[in-house]
This record gives structure tokens, C-alpha cells and sequence, in this order.
């Protein structure tokens, strides 16, 4: 208790004077719950306008008083609630699935031995967009932070985009799902809405290069750019999600990834929304692990996706995007190039199967061998990516 106590006065001497001062010094009659509720109910920042979006994710900064420690403490604390209520809502969530037979049908020629998968409910990522929909709505301050009304639309479009797939595929007569040409038209549309919001309300039309000191504006270029990088990232996450554990975990180390970029870019509003969904994650990986009591489904896979791609896009980071999500570029490009290798060769295969970590599995890995190396390898593309981001 002594030790805590003495951490309460240093982080309130660090704070003195204003009203996290305030409200740090105050735990030492009202304990760590009221100084957590304390921290994700006041304003962490200074106003910030959506010009000041577009300044951060330009490279300049919104202002030094913005970016104390207190905002990653605040993300950090987002992702713990994230956390809970996902572990919360988990159980009830795959029981409400499992009563409606919204399970898994899994394909013969898909990965081995995973037949026995077969009626695992899906769409299970309700288990993470529920609560990530709370937090953005009851804890995150939309009337200052109005950027975050994009991602929010994103969550909820994309969401019931992917769920309306994962219910016609498990439910009722035709288990087809939608075809892929009318699912690609959908999540086009909302890729396109997207972009042009970042280009016109948000005001976005720069990339930040590596080693370049001031970002490059690429005028109109960018709406399609954004398009194709919102539809082509929720699409590679879709790809990833094959194994217990894969995407959620390889997605989760991505959002923690930017949510670092965020930090250093100076954008409180992205650190938060990127530390919430990784704590939802976590807490998806709870019923996800192997042997998965529930799988994420399009409703989680495309939602992650899109996500993604707009957190990277209101950075100005999207450069760094392949390789802070280097696991989901080779899910797609082993697809792409075991389709065309096909066609070229008259039937020969470049991989024994695609995505690639099925090809993985056939020569003898392990299930849960691939999903943790392609996490290893999520880390280290990660780790560059925000030191790219540095530079």
C-alpha cells in the first residue's frame, strides 16, 4: 500500500496543477477504480479540431501540452476496458450464436484435419465490435474528436456488411454466403465513401516517407489510393483468418503498432481507438485460442481490415502499412500468385495450398506453430514499422 501511495504522489507531483493532477492526487482517498474512471471520463487533451488532425497526419504537431504520457495512459486504460467487457460479453455472445446454429461449415479442400471444426460458431466477432463501439461511443469525446465518427462508420458498415455474409453463409437454405463480386461492390462503395471523406471533410492527401522530412501531397491520387488500400487491407485480413488465433493476434500487434504511430504523430484520438480494438482483440483471443470456441467470421475479419487502413490513413503513415501487416500482404500475395501461377503453368501449384499458411500446415507445422511464427513475424514488422515512422 506504502509503494502505491508513493507512486500516486510522483505522478501527481508530474501532473500538478492540472486536473489530472488533480484527479491522480485524489487516489489516495478514492483508490485506483475511481482514479481509472477518473482517467477515461476527462479530457486528456486540449481541443482538437479536425484541422489538427490533418496537421498531425501532415507531421506537424498539435501542440506539446497534447501528447503527455497521460494520453498513452489513457489509451493503455481504454484497452483494458476493452479487455473486459469483451471477456464479459464472450461466453454470452458464442451461446446466443451456438442457439442459432450459426456455425462454421469448413471446406474439404481447405486446411487439414480441420473438418472437425465444423459447427464452430462464427461471427464471432461480435465479441470485439460490441464493446469497440461502446468505448468509442461512451469514452472517446466525439464532439471534439469528429475524425473518430469515420472509424465508428467503419465498425458499424463493415460490420453488418461481414455479418450479413456469416448469416447467409450458416443459416437457412443456400449457405453460399454472398458471391464475391456483390460482396466487393459493397465493401468498394464503403471504401469509397471513406476516402472521400478523409480527402475532403478531413482534409488528408499527404504520405510520410521514410527518411523524407516533410510529407508528400499527392493531390487527388489519394482517394483512389485510399480505396484501394481500405478494400485491399479488409480483404488480406479476410484471407488471414484461417487459424485459431491468427488474425486476431497478428491484428492486434498491428493496432498496437499504429497506436505507437499515433502516439508519436501526435494524434491522441488514434492512440485511443488503436489501443481499444487491441484490448478487444485480447479479449477475442480468450475464446479464440486453440482449440477456437468461436471464430471472428467477415463480420470481424473485414471490420479489422478496414479499420486498419483508416487508422493508417489518418496517420499519413499508410506507407508503412505492408509491413506493420507484412502476415496479411503474404496471405494475399501467396493467393494472387498461386492463382496466376495456375493459370500460366496449366494446373501446376507454386504452393500446396493458399493462402500460405495452409501451405505451412501440409509441410508439417503445426497449427498452432504457424500462428505463433506469423505473430513473431507481425512483431518484427511492428517493431520496423514504428521505426520507420520515426525516421
Amino acid at each position: 500500500m506504502h509503494v502505491w501511495n508513493d507512486l500516486i504522489t510522483l505522478a501527481a507531483s508530474h501532473y500538478e496543477g492540472g486536473a489530472y493532477g488533480h484527479a491522480v492526487a485524489g487516489a489516495h482517498s478514492t483508490g485506483l477504480l475511481d482514479l481509472l474512471v477518473s482517467i477515461l471520463t476527462q479530457q486528456a487533451t486540449p481541443t482538437v479540431t479536425a484541422s489538427a488532425t490533418v496537421e498531425a497526419a501532415q507531421g506537424a504537431p498539435v501542440g506539446p501540452e497534447a501528447m503527455t504520457p497521460i494520453v498513452m495512459i489513457r489509451g493503455l486504460a481504454l484497452g483494458v476496458v476493452g479487455f473486459v467487457l469483451g471477456v464479459l460479453v464472450g461466453k454470452p455472445v458464442i451461446n446466443w450464436l451456438r442457439d442459432r446454429g450459426i456455425g462454421k461449415s469448413i471446406r474439404v479442400e481447405g486446411s487439414p484435419g480441420h473438418q472437425v471444426k465444423t459447427g464452430t460458431p462464427t461471427m464471432g466477432g461480435l465479441i470485439f465490435l460490441v464493446p469497440l463501439v461502446l468505448i468509442i461511443v461512451v469514452f472517446m469525446d466525439l464532439l471534439t474528436f469528429k475524425s473518430l465518427l469515420l472509424p465508428l462508420g467503419i465498425v458499424i458498415s463493415c460490420g453488418i456488411l461481414g455479418g450479413v455474409d456469416d448469416l447467409m453463409s450458416t443459416v437457412g437454405r443456400n449457405r453460399g454466403g454472398m458471391t464475391a463480386r456483390f460482396k466487393m461492390a459493397w465493401l468498394l462503395a464503403i471504401s469509397t465513401i471513406a476516402a472521400f471523406i478523409l480527402y475532403f471533410p478531413l482534409g488528408l492527401h499527404t504520405v510520410s516517407v521514410p527518411f523524407v522530412t516533410e510529407p508528400i501531397s499527392i493531390g487527388l491520387l489519394y482517394i483512389p489510393i485510399a480505396i484501394f488500400v481500405i478494400a485491399g487491407c479488409a480483404n488480406a485480413v479476410n484471407f488471414t483468418d484461417g487459424l485459431d488465433s491468427l488474425a486476431g493476434g497478428t491484428s492486434a500487434i498491428a493496432f498496437m503498432s499504429y497506436g505507437i504511430i499515433a502516439f508519436l504523430q501526435r494524434q491522441p484520438q488514434i492512440v485511443y481507438l488503436c489501443f481499444a480494438v487491441a484490448g478487444v482483440l485480447l479479449a477475442f483471443l480468450w475464446f479464440n485460442a486453440y482449440p477456437a470456441m468461436a471464430f471472428m467470421g467477415d463480420a470481424g475479419s473485414l471490420t479489422l481490415g478496414a479499420l486498419l487502413a483508416v487508422c493508417a490513413l489518418m496517420t499519413g503513415q499508410w506507407l508503412l502499412l505492408p509491413l506493420v501487416g507484412i502476415v496479411f500482404v503474404a496471405e494475399t500475395v501467396s493467393d494472387i500468385l498461386q492463382i496466376l501461377y495456375f493459370k500460366l503453368t496449366g494446373g501446376k501449384r507454386l504452393f500446396k495450398r493458399a493462402p500460405v499458411h495452409i501451405h505451412f500446415e501440409m509441410i508439417g507445422w503445426s497449427e498452432t506453430q504457424v500462428t505463433m511464427r506469423f505473430w513473431m513475424v507481425s512483431m518484427v514488422g511492428g517493431m520496423l514499422g514504428v521505426a520507420l515512422a520515426l525516421l
